[in-house]
């Protein structure tokens, strides 16, 4: 072999091997996106929850009743 044809393999090898390591960095970082995505996927899913219980409780007629009641003698006690 010449020794134009083994710098030329040198460098397609170095090539390779760069880019099988920036392959491998990618990956881990996927599993970590994946991770923090599923994470907040679970916080939406908790806050949408607790969202439905307060408009549960605000939308009840009971509830309506009891603040009027105490806007009331919030009146009287000004």
């Amino acid at each position: 072999m010449n020794l134009t044809a083994i710098i030329i393999v040198a460098i397609i090898a170095t090539t390779i091997i760069k880019l099988t390591k920036s392959g491998e960095k990618s990956s881990g970082k996927n599993a970590e996106l994946k991770n923090a995505l599923g994470e907040q996927e679970r916080e939406i899913a908790d806050l949408k929850a607790r969202i439905q219980t307060l408009e549960a409780i605000v939308t009840d007629e009971g509830y309506d009743l009891k603040k009027k009641f105490k806007d009331l003698e919030d009146d009287k006690v000004a």
